[in-house]
């Protein structure tokens, strides 16, 4: 990242530019501005939001000063070290040198990098949330512009306001649409989260003569609005990304399928057991997280299940540790964070980490790091009421399984007639370095740890 004054500029007018936020990607989209021009910015206050890798990051402002002009517009696609904001400086003692230094911001670039972000071991009463409402403070979290429980500030003031007096709090949604329907934030009601505008308060202050930005004339010979018959989404942050990830999949990776139906049982009437007992109060104990145990413990007899394909080496990469993915439904599109070394950790731990990732990838929280490095993943399309699915394989791994929904259906248990708890285990797999007997004889190995617990604890 640089941070410079522009050579045609005046030496108190600093310009940022986008700095390099430690993923080796080359460019970010720029979701929304926080300031305008005209604002009166301090050291470190957020001053936009960019996404990339799948997370919204917001942007602290290295100078404290004055706005004079936003160099991009929400939607843009930015390259790493092109201008995004030029800022007059507070005062002439605050104005840096042009010595070239690369700055970087907390938390991303190469310090960052060489930082482990393992989160610390959990803490008796205290939550994996607890302890992200407390992070979320640091410069350069990640939050979603989409969630309006992610309230943050907003710049816009009513005429003949003071500069720097107290600003209206909105949704990044919410001030965009208010933007467009040339609405003043600060004469309305928020029913947010500490009182912040959300787009529903927004759509409620609208006059009813006042047109919607959706609105467009009748055309004659149709009859109908356009926008009624029609709707263009612009292909752009998680869904452009996921796109781009799929379509690699889809054509690099030459992909099979396999299925078993497996009598879950004994692990449903285990759960039961364990969400009574003191090891698991307060922990959303689902059959997933005792998935992904029976997934890792077989994923330790069949390493090939766990590897990738380096095709400019032409070497299959076989991976003794698991960056377990998990995939999470969003508001913004597909997401999988995956936990690290999850062969590390116990059913307890795993269960909470499969919480806190699922819970901070709905916020928009998910950082890059989170977001990069699996190695293996599971989708859970039970949750749906799906019986069972046929994913594509990640980039850059092996197999990925997926879990059905889990009901009462009749079974033959020693000749005869039973209702039984049962699912439908799949696993989709690269026929490159994985072949149908090794998928088959892993995926069997998944479906006898639910059908018999105990075996999968004692392993454990």
């Amino acid at each position: 990242m640089e941070n410079s004054v522009g050579h045609d500029l005046p030496a108190s007018v600093l310009e940022f530019r986008l700095p390099d936020l430690g993923e080796g990607l080359t460019d970010a989209e720029l979701v929304s501005w926080t300031v305008a021009v005209g604002d009166t910015v301090e050291l470190n206050q957020a001053i936009a939001d960019v996404e990339t890798a799948k997370a919204v990051v917001s942007l602290p402002s290295p100078f404290a000063g004055r706005v004079v002009e936003l160099l991009a517009r929400p939607g843009d696609t930015v390259a790493v070290g092109s201008p995004l904001i030029r800022i007059q400086a507070a005062g002439a003692e605050e104005t840096p040198s042009d010595t070239g230094r690369t700055s970087v911001l907390v938390g991303y670039g190469p310090e960052a990098e060489a930082t482990s972000r393992r989160r610390p071991p959990a803490q008796p009463g205290v939550s994996r949330s607890d302890r992200a409402d407390g992070q979320a403070e640091a410069q350069g979290v990640s939050r979603s512009d989409h969630a309006d429980s992610q309230a943050e500030e907003v710049h816009e003031q009513p005429p003949g306001t003071v500069l720097g007096a107290p600003r209206a709090a909105a949704t990044p949604a919410a001030r965009k649409l208010a933007r467009e329907l040339g609405l003043d934030l600060w004469f309305i009601a928020g029913s947010g989260p500490g009182g912040a505008v959300t787009v529903e308060d927004v759509r409620g202050a609208v006059p009813v003569s006042q047109p919607g930005p959706a609105t467009a004339p009748a055309v004659a010979d149709a009859g109908a609005r356009p926008s009624a018959r029609e709707e263009r989404t612009p292909i752009s942050g998680i869904r452009k990304r996921t796109a781009a990830a799929m379509l690699t999949s889809a054509r690099a990776i030459p992909q099979a399928s396999t299925f078993v139906t497996a009598d879950c049982t004994a692990s449903m009437e285990l759960l039961d057991h364990l969400r009574s007992t003191k090891s698991f109060a307060g922990l959303a104990l689902t059959p997933l997280p005792l998935v992904a145990e029976a997934a890792l413990a077989a994923l330790a007899d069949f390493p090939g299940m766990n590897a990738c394909w380096d095709e400019a080496a032409q070497e299959i990469v076989t991976k003794h540790y698991v960056n377990l993915g998990i995939a999470v439904a969003t508001e913004r599109g597909l997401l999988v964070p995956n936990i690290k070394e999850a062969q590390t950790l116990s059913l307890r731990d795993l269960t909470r980490e499969i919480g806190w990732l699922a819970d901070t990838a709905r916020a928009g929280s998910a950082t890059p790091a989170e977001l990069r490095g699996g190695t293996f993943t599971i989708t859970n399309v039970g949750v749906f009421g799906v019986d069972a699915g046929v994913p594509l394989v990640n980039p850059g791994e092996a197999a990925i399984l997926c879990l059905g929904s889990i009901r009462k259906r009749p079974w033959v248990v020693r000749d005869e007639i039973a209702i039984r708890w049962v699912t439908t285990l799949g696993v989709s797999f690269d026929h490159r370095m994985v072949d149908g007997e090794l998928a088959a004889r892993f995926l069997a190995t998944v479906a006898g740890f639910l059908e018999d617990p105990l075996t999968l604890l004692s392993r454990v």
